[in-house]
């Protein structure tokens, strides 16, 4: 049981990295020295920001969820 919640937590974790970077930089800060600002101007529509905040907050949840079982798990 242990080896499952660990595998996906680092599945969840990997996936977590990789939506926290696509998000679109909301002005200054380490996003415009990356080029944050240059491709602002490309952005996407509305309703991708918006799915891709759904996806991150639940795949934060899922992330979450396992952390909490493996303490748990670890505990008893």
């Amino acid at each position: 049981m242990e080896t499952i919640f660990t595998i996906i937590l680092m599945i969840t974790s990997g996936l977590m990295i990789l939506l926290v970077l696509l998000h679109k930089g909301r002005g200054g800060g380490l996003s415009d020295m990356f080029g944050g600002g240059v491709s602002s101007s490309l952005g996407g529509s509305s309703v991708a920001e918006r799915n891709l905040d759904r996806l991150t907050v639940g795949i934060g949840i899922i992330w979450f969820a396992c952390v909490v079982a493996l303490g748990l798990l670890l505990a008893y």
